[in-house]
């Protein structure tokens, strides 16, 4: 089992607190790097425009990721631990930058050399309450705009030790996520234990990744078929994005924080039967989430037209998928529902829809707004914001056996919220829904409705024989 939530409702229990953290030499000498021609990529620049522009807020806005695992050892060595957190961040390139926005409104890579990045412990002494960790996490990770905007820690006890792995959102998505743990625990094991075997694939560098993709993107026009295919999606929804179907509440405050609820979806027996359904009608796990989101959407608020945003990732190469980054766009899937309530037609257009929203994976969505014009009739405001769906099947990733007995989390913080995002993660034993919505009473009734109905399309669409 993997919890997914919060930060805030992250419990770990009492222990000795060390943290990794920049030495102040290396945080001096990191403000004096370079900078470098490589460019941020789509995602990160509109992540750290919108960071810029909220930087007066109260409370974080911007993302913060923490990844935790229990390991049933109660004494680390920390010696091996801080070669192993430098190693890790010497590893993916995307650790050694940071960007600056110029009063031109350009944004600036630095990269810091090698040889200044030095991650060094420090004893924090025993801690009692939850509550003084997740606020020490809080106050020593900085934000986006710091190079050290990541942090590491162990909360150690006689029987076993808790980790922990805290970045901001600028430089990993889910599954960098993942790896960030995994690739720690093997440098680590590595340091100790000379058997250890070399699991470690070549890490792709980041930053070629995001220069790459700029080439690419900067071919694009508004004849490109990429663009044209996605504008003509947003006229066909009214010239806006899509919106979560059911109200969320108003908002008297500038800003709304974060929800969240996890849900269980299927046991794996279940699981199993709702994917062999999907496949006997051609279709796979994927185009039966969508499905049933449509005809959830359609019993909620009466629409024969779905139009949902996915994301997924852009790693294409061995290389990459053992790169950390934000290797992620985010895809459309949309198509009528006509009069049909049949979950076998249904999901059939859905994973057609979500096929066809796949040739989209190199048309950068963030680079289509770029491109229109200043008197567009589309409704694309530069803080745009819209629901989502995504799923991933954790079974496929290395490593996932150990999930359960570590007791791996993977926990945000509750920074601004204006829709509903919804993850869909496929366990070894178990299929979970979790949801991040706004903190208000109506989305809280909304979201409990939604998910409600969507359990029950799900829950009619396995319990049926396959055909």
């Amino acid at each position: 089992m993997v919890d997914f939530g919060l930060i805030d409702e992250w419990e770990p229990a009492p222990g000795r607190l060390t943290t990794w953290t920049a030495s102040p030499e290396s945080a001096a000498r990191a403000r004096l790097a370079p900078a470098h021609p490589a460019p941020p990529s789509h995602q990160q620049e509109q992540y750290l425009r919108l960071a810029r522009r909220h930087a007066a807020a109260e409370f974080r806005y911007s993302g913060l990721c923490l990844v935790t695992a229990e390991i049933p050892t109660g004494e680390l060595n920390r010696h091996a631990m801080t070669r192993a957190i430098n190693a890790f961040l010497l590893r993916h390139d995307t650790f050694r930058t940071w960007f600056q926005i110029g009063a031109d409104g350009a944004i600036e890579r630095h990269l810091v050399p090698e040889a200044d990045v030095e991650f060094v412990p420090v004893d924090c002494g025993w801690v009692d309450d939850p509550d003084t960790v997740r606020d020490h996490v809080h106050k020593t990770t900085p934000g986006p705009f710091d190079w050290d905007c990541f942090t590491f820690g162990i909360i150690e006890r006689e029987e076993s030790t808790t980790l922990y792995l805290a970045f901001d959102h600028l430089h990993t998505d889910g599954f960098g996520q993942y790896l960030s743990g995994f690739d720690l625990a093997l440098l680590y094991t590595r340091e100790v234990w000379d058997e250890t075997p070399d699991l470690l694939a070549p890490a792709a560098s980041y930053l070629d990744y995001c220069t790459a993709e700029r080439a690419y993107t900067a071919t694009m026009s508004l004849t490109s078929p990429g663009v044209q295919k996605w504008l003509e999606l947003i006229r066909g929804n009214g010239g806006s994005l899509p919106v979560f179907p059911l109200d969320l509440g108003k908002r008297t405050d500038p800003y709304t924080r974060s929800a969240h609820r996890t849900v269980s979806l299927f046991d794996e027996d279940t699981a199993a039967r709702f994917e062999r359904r999907c496949r006997a009608n051609g279709a796979e796990f994927v185009g039966g989430i969508f499905a049933a989101a449509a005809l959830a959407e359609r019993e909620l608020a009466d629409s024969d037209y779905y139009f949902g945003m996915t994301p997924v990732t852009t790693r294409s190469t061995a290389a990459e998928r053992a790169s950390v980054g934000w290797y992620v766009t985010l895809l459309p899937v949309a198509f009528p529902l006509g009069l049909s309530s049949s979950f076998d037609r249904v999901m059939k257009l859905a994973q057609h829809a979500y096929e066809n929203g796949l040739r989209l994976t190199t048309t950068s969505f963030q680079r289509v707004i770029e491109l229109l014009p200043a008197d567009s009739d589309l409704d694309l405001s530069p803080g745009w914001a819209c629901p989502m769906i995504s799923y991933v099947d954790t079974r496929e990733l290395l490593g996932n056996e150990f999930f359960d007995t570590a007791s791996c989390g993977l926990y945000a913080n509750r920074a601004a919220s204006e829709q509903v995002l919804i993850w869909i993660n496929r366990l070894a034993t178990e299929t979970t829904l979790s949801v991040i919505y706004p903190d208000t009473t109506v989305a809280h009734e909304s979201v409990e409705r939604y998910v409600t109905r969507l359990q029950a399309v799900f829950a009619a669409a396995a319990g049926q024989e396959d055909r």
